[in-house]
């Protein structure tokens, strides 16, 4: 079994001018200086998910839109996801929660983790984003980073997230070391439950 995971580090908005890409680019230093995983973005601009209009949901019939397809083939590489998210209206931005209707076994059985961006950190779109994620069989980690508060603001006007201070550096070890401790747990409890069924 490989010790190196494969984590997706998906952009959840997909609006002109989106913080996401000011926190994406932060979180990158981080991730990218681990030595235990690796990471792709998977950006849902690119995606191009059109609104989910399917006769069934992806558990139950191979949906028909071609991007969607390729969505849900590509989720099936990676060993967790870490999803990088605003808050809108109290939950998660529609974005988000289409990716996840348009997929099911990319998503089955995987760790997610966060960083939250917003008045409050996206506090309350990352609960409701843990809970979309359970009812994949998904375990939502408990680290999370939340951009929030006065940092969302100097952020906003332009301060660098790195410029912020050494506070958000905490909680994005804690994340990604929960991804290690919950990724490595799920692929090696898949290799054997194959080899029970195989038996």
């Amino acid at each position: 079994m490989s010790e190196t995971l494969n984590i997706g580090l998906i952009v959840g908005t997909t609006r002109e001018g989106r913080f996401a890409d000011r926190a994406l680019e932060w979180f990158e230093t981080k991730i990218g200086a681990r030595d235990d995983m690796r990471y792709e973005v998977l950006d849902l601009r690119e995606a191009a998910l059109p609104f989910f209009d399917e006769a069934g949901p992806p558990a139950a019939k191979t949906v028909t839109s071609e991007n969607a397809r390729a969505w849900g083939e590509k989720l099936k590489e990676f060993d967790g996801f870490i999803v990088v998210t605003a808050e809108y209206n109290h939950s998660i931005p529609a974005t988000i929660k289409n990716a996840f209707d348009y997929a099911f076994e990319g998503w089955r059985r995987k760790p997610l983790g966060t960083v939250g961006y917003g008045g409050v950190g996206a506090a309350r779109a990352v609960e409701h984003l843990r809970l979309v994620a359970i009812n994949f069989g998904m375990v939502p980690v408990a680290g999370a980073v939340s951009i929030g508060g006065a940092d969302f603001v100097k952020a906003s006007q332009g301060t660098p997230i790195a410029e912020l201070g050494d506070h958000l550096d905490g909680p994005a070890k804690t994340l990604l070391d929960d991804m290690a401790f919950w990724g490595q747990a799920a692929k090696l409890a898949k290799i054997e439950a194959e080899n029970r069924q195989a038996a």
